[in-house]
């Protein structure tokens, strides 16, 4: 179960990311829908989930209707290790290893969580653990959000889990 639900108001999130630049959530929503993923480096299912996360970026960011940011709980020179060695190269946050604010301000308790968050700053979608079946409705709704047809997430001949616990 996602710690925040559909429907409910997302928190603030302003973090540093890796390039040195703030993010803010605030004025990311005005550009567009935020999904916001947060992720460990040391997750199992943050590693399965990470490089699809990663196909959809490729697949519509070229539209720029909507920010994906990755949101590591770890530190920087361990996050860019995690991107290099799983291909990631949407913008990464790095959430304070010692207080974890955004974390907190979501209620996290597993990772990954994956966070819709609308342009009126209310999370829409969200996904707890690695579900095939929602990474798909995410996949759906971040093409009809770039106004294309969506693509196919999972290459033939893949075999892709339906369901891992975070």
């Amino acid at each position: 179960m996602p710690a925040l639900q559909a429907g409910v108001a997302a928190p603030e999130i302003k973090l540093p990311l890796l390039d040195g630049n703030d993010f803010v959530l605030g004025q990311a929503l005005k550009r567009g829908p935020v999904v916001a993923a947060f992720f460990k480096v040391s997750c199992p299912v943050c590693q399965l989930a990470f490089p699809y996360l990663e196909r959809i970026y490729k697949a519509y960011q070229s539209a720029g209707k909507f920010t994906l940011a990755g949101i590591s709980q770890d530190d920087d020179r361990d996050t860019q290790s995690f991107n290099r060695q799983y291909g990631i190269t949407f913008p990464t946050l790095l959430d304070d290893a010692r207080k974890y604010p955004a974390s907190n301000a979501y209620g996290l308790t597993n990772v990954p969580s994956i966070f819709l968050i609308s342009v009126d700053g209310e999370v829409e979608f969200s996904i707890v653990g690695w579900s095939k079946q929602d990474m798909e409705e995410l996949n759906g709704r971040l093409a009809e959000i770039s106004g294309v047809k969506p693509v196919s997430l999972f290459r033939a001949g893949e075999q892709v889990s339906e369901f891992k616990p975070g």
